[in-house]
């Protein structure tokens, strides 16, 4: 049976979130009923469309759905806060797990910019957006392959910095395992490194920062 946990806002500055790609049709259903019935804003992750329309057709109806992100929300967003996020992607392919990212910051009250495509193959691309990278309060980069966005921004910037790698790559990228490596030994000072594709958790991790620049 599950019991939504009403408080976790309170305790740690964000709401209970729902990852929906483990769970059948049923214990979604029940988990997401408990949650509209609980009438508190509330961010599912990992939910593509296919999966969406498996859903009981109240729920769909209750659901905002991002396709892209693939991520929904019930009685959201969530009021805004101070601070804002750059979320920033080596190449279009890295898309998926940005819009992750930038979803749960703009779910969370968050001013976000998702920048696409200014990966190390085409450097100037990059260098054409470095003002406005810089202007956030941090720095979320998101990148597969060889993962090299995060160690060229990680010493340009001094933002805080939080690297996401992803499964985009070939052959020996590994399904991201290449982009992890690569992005924990990286020479820049002070990067935070997710697991692979956890765009949700960058996002999390971005929040507790804002927390502490921005108490309320």
């Amino acid at each position: 049976m599950h019991v939504p946990d009403l408080d976790r806002a309170e305790r740690i500055g964000m709401p209970e979130a729902v990852l929906c790609e483990p769970k059948t049709d049923e214990q979604l259903a029940v988990v997401l009923r408990d949650l509209l019935s609980a009438g508190r804003p509330t961010l599912c992750t990992r939910l593509p469309a296919d999966r969406l329309a498996s859903l009981p057709v109240d729920l769909v109806e209750a659901l905002d759905h991002d396709p892209a992100s693939r991520t929904a929300t019930l009685h959201g967003p969530l009021a805004t806060r101070v601070g804002s996020v750059a979320v920033v992607a080596a190449g279009t392919s890295d898309h998926g797990v940005a819009a992750e990212a930038a979803a749960t910051l703009r779910f969370s009250g968050v001013d976000t910019q998702l920048i696409v495509d200014v990966g190390v193959a085409a450097l100037w691309r990059l260098e054409a957006r470095l003002d406005e990278i810089r202007a956030a309060d941090v720095v979320i980069v998101v990148a597969g392959m060889d993962a090299a966005l995060v160690s060229v921004l990680g010493g340009m910037i001094a933002n805080p910095v939080i690297a996401v790698p992803t499964s985009v790559g070939y052959g020996v990228a590994a399904d991201g395992m290449s982009a992890l490596h690569s992005s924990l030994a990286s020479c820049a000072q002070g990067i935070a490194v997710m697991n692979i594709d956890n765009g949700f958790g960058a996002a999390c991790a971005a929040l507790r920062i804002l927390a502490l620049a921005h108490p309320s």
